[in-house]
């Protein structure tokens, strides 16, 4: 099981690799909200998500066969990016399974960071199968973009951070893919503010995790459609499931269009660039907001790579 001495290990791990990223508040946010809001800033880490710090915690715990025969990841963009970045810095070579609709800019960068890329049909092919086999073929070692033991220890470390930098905080509200940065964020909350009511936000038309939540074991979906790319899981993992469901207070979830108003929000009011999966936690503000009434809440801000058409269509009024 993954506990809390392992998040705070990770921190130790991470320190002077990662960056430590800001937190941010706006009186008009707050004043529209009826909340006092505490932006953590994870689209301004390394990579523009905090995918680097379960990546770089992962692949930093290589022994030296493992260092030398290469490293495996299947990702939509943000992980990818990730272990090629941690790759490089620790000098292991790396494949990415990335599928062919990704954001070009999160495919660039990943090859800009020296990996190579093997794209896949998201709709038609299984990306962990084809990672698997090209594990076995040369020797790779498989890490995960979440059900990894040291990926969600390494994502708990950004909520450890957030709780040391920030006032005792009421709740704290956590973008919802496949679970890493959920589950390690309630491992933090549960030993730094066990008081601190926890949620997880999903996209309306990806909610595995609601469901999931609701049945009591995980429940698998159809690859959902939304602009959410890095929330277009089908199932939560072994490892973060019994995490989430134990301690999690609720799963909510947000529409595209909310999605959108969040990134347009974010933008005009912070002047920071979020995209939509980082959104994901800010847009889930709106419906919670009678329940959070005038307490002080945490929100991660996950990522900030958006193609700049998107970005550009977010910012239209």
């Amino acid at each position: 099981m993954v506990t809390f001495a392992d998040v705070a290990e990770a921190a130790v791990r991470l320190s002077g690799v990662a960056n430590r990223t800001p937190v941010v508040t706006s009186r008009r946010i707050d004043a529209a909200l009826g909340l006092h809001v505490e932006l953590k800033c994870e689209n301004l880490q390394r990579v523009g998500a905090f995918k680097f710090r379960g990546a770089y915690n992962a692949l930093a715990r290589f022994d030296a066969e493992q260092r030398s025969r290469g490293v495996v990841a299947f990702s939509s963009g943000n992980h990818a990016q990730a272990v090629a970045l941690a790759a490089r810095l620790l000098g292991i070579p790396a494949t990415i399974v990335m599928p062919h609709d990704a954001p070009r800019s999160k495919v660039a960068a990943t090859r800009g960071y020296g990996a190579t890329v093997r794209p896949y049909d998201r709709y038609t092919e299984d990306r962990a199968a084809i990672a698997a086999s090209l594990a076995a073929e040369q020797g790779l070692t498989v890490i995960p973009p979440f059900d990894h033991p040291d990926v969600i220890a390494g994502q708990g470390t950004a909520a450890l951070e957030l709780f040391a930098d920030v006032s005792a905080l009421d709740a704290l509200v956590v973008p919802l893919g496949g679970g890493g940065l959920l589950a390690g964020s309630l491992l933090a909350a549960g030993a730094l503010a066990p008081r601190c009511r926890v949620y997880g936000v999903e996209p309306a038309a990806g909610n595995d995790g609601q469901q999931s939540l609701r049945a009591g074991r995980i429940v698998t979906i159809e690859p959902p459609q939304t602009i959410a790319d890095g929330a277009q899981t089908t199932q939560l993992g072994t490892l973060t499931f019994p995490i989430i469901a134990e301690r999690v207070t609720d799963i909510v979830t947000v529409d595209d269009a909310a999605l959108t108003a969040a990134m347009r929000t974010l933008a005009a009011t912070t002047k920071l660039v979020v995209e939509p999966t980082g959104c994901l936690g800010f847009a889930g503000l709106e419906s919670l907001r009678e329940t959070l009434a005038g307490t002080r809440v945490g929100v991660i801000l996950s990522g900030g790579n958006v193609d700049l058409d998107v970005l550009a269509g977010a910012l239209r009024p």
